[in-house]
C-alpha cells in the first residue's frame, strides 16, 4: 500500500496541511503511521477521506455532521440515516435564504427611500439601520 506524507496528501484532497493535523485530532481521519524519523504518511484511502471531508463541507455539512456521515460510512449505515442528515442540512439551508430573502428586502426597501443625494444626516438608510429589529426581520 503506497504511503504519502502529510503535504503529498493535503495538496491532493484540497487541503492543507494544518488541515489534515486538525482532522486527525478531531477523529475525524484516522491516527497517521509514522516513519522512524517521526513523519505521518498516509494511505490513498486517508486522502480519498480528506476529499470527502472537504466536498462535504463545501456542502454546508459541519463538522459534527460529517462525524456521523463518517461513522455510517464506516459502520454499515443505511441510506435513510444519511437522507435524514441530508434532509436536516436542506432544511437549514432554506432557513438561511429565508432569512438572507428577508434581509435583502428590507435593504432594497431602505436603498429605495434613499435619493442618493444631500448630507448624510436624515438619511433613511443609516435611520433604517438604526431602528431596524432584525429579530422583527427574520420573524416575518
Amino acid at each position: 500500500m503506497p504511503q504519502h506524507t502529510i503535504g503529498f496528501a493535503a495538496k491532493a484532497a484540497g487541503v492543507g496541511i494544518d488541515t489534515v493535523r486538525y482532522y486527525e485530532r478531531e477523529g475525524l481521519l484516522s491516527r497517521a503511521q509514522r516513519t522512524a524519523s517521526g513523519y505521518r504518511l498516509y494511505a490513498a484511502s486517508d486522502v480519498e477521506r480528506l476529499r470527502f471531508i472537504r466536498q462535504a463541507k463545501a456542502l454546508g455539512f459541519t463538522l459534527e455532521d460529517i462525524a456521523e456521515l463518517l461513522r455510517l460510512q464506516d459502520g454499515g449505515g443505511r441510506r435513510d440515516q444519511v437522507r435524514a442528515r441530508a434532509r436536516a442540512r436542506i432544511d437549514d439551508l432554506d432557513r438561511k435564504l429565508r432569512e438572507l430573502s428577508a434581509i435583502r428586502d428590507a435593504l432594497v426597501a431602505l436603498e429605495k427611500q434613499c435619493c442618493g443625494n444631500g448630507p448624510l444626516a436624515g438619511c433613511p438608510i443609516i435611520e433604517g439601520v438604526q431602528a431596524i429589529s432584525l429579530k422583527t426581520l427574520l420573524e416575518k
